[in-house]
């Protein structure tokens, strides 16, 4: 038999699909406390709240990037001035996917994402930048053209694995690493699937891939095949062709089956 408050006759308290027990069954009721104006107003900054704002967040994303057809996303470093090569190297990037067809997609900051966005607007199409709420970064790149500023990385993350279908990854720190092995990790384990990497720039990546080959592939912790997941290039255009390639693949799978698997463009699924 439930009572007032949600409790039922055995002492315990539902609040919604919550149920509390023991000590930890309280006396006010939700509509309560959202009624009442009187007492402290911290409750807009508790866990439940911050559960509506995430939800508001996707919603934001969800709609601001669900008509951007096929992508791909451009990492690098937020410290590379204009007069570093790898300035250059982003610039064509975004100019050359954009000529082959894709929206370009970075993290929207300066450095190699500014040249990615750069190239890509310049080039006449879709530059999008994803931002991140950082005591240090001042927002969104002026060559930035469809914009969404997020207070959580992983609702951030999120969009970048949707609505891209390919990483290009160019010399980067810890910010460009953690995209990049989160994206390996999602393709290791099959949670998205052709789904091409593409690290530019063979001499920065060397050491790395020495280290993962040398010490982490022998002790056992990834396997070999692991490592082919990622493919190292210098040159822009066999970043770019492989994209394509990929484009073209999903394409023609999707072209034989009508279902969920991906829109008229081989691109992202539909809303969950």
């Amino acid at each position: 038999m439930t009572l007032s408050g949600g409790r039922t006759a055995g002492g315990d308290k539902h609040r919604g699909p919550v149920v509390m027990r023991r000590g930890q069954v309280d006396t006010g009721m939700t509509d309560q406390h959202l009624l009442d104006s009187r007492g402290p107003h911290d409750w807009v900054h508790t866990d439940p709240w911050r559960v509506l704002r995430i939800q508001a967040e996707f919603v934001e994303g969800f709609g601001a990037l669900a008509d951007l057809g096929s992508a791909v996303a451009v990492f690098g470093s937020a410290r590379t001035p204009e007069t570093d090569p790898h300035f250059a190297l982003a610039e064509e990037t975004g100019r050359k996917l954009v000529e082959a067809g894709f929206a370009v997609i970075t993290g929207g900051g300066p450095g190699a994402m500014e040249a990615a966005n750069k190239g890509a607007s310049e080039a006449g199409g879709v530059s999008v930048g994803l931002g991140i709420e950082l005591p240090f970064e001042t927002g969104l790149n002026p060559w930035v053209d469809r914009g969404i500023n997020f207070r959580y990385f992983f609702v951030r993350k999120t969009m970048f694995v949707k609505y891209a279908q390919g990483f290009v990854v160019l010399p980067g720190g810890l910010g460009t690493l953690d995209e990049l092995f989160e994206a390996l990790t999602l393709v290791q384990t099959g949670k998205v699937t052709r789904f091409p990497l593409v690290l530019l720039g063979s001499d920065y990546w060397r050491g790395l891939l020495d280290w993962l080959r040398g010490t982490v592939v022998t002790e056992g912790k990834i396997s070999p095949a692991d490592l082919d997941l990622l493919q190292v290039v210098d040159d822009v255009d066999e970043a770019v062709a492989t994209m394509v390639a990929a484009r073209d693949e999903r394409g023609a799978e999707g072209a034989g089956d009508p279902g969920p698997a991906g829109g008229p463009d081989g691109g992202s699924p539909g809303p969950p």
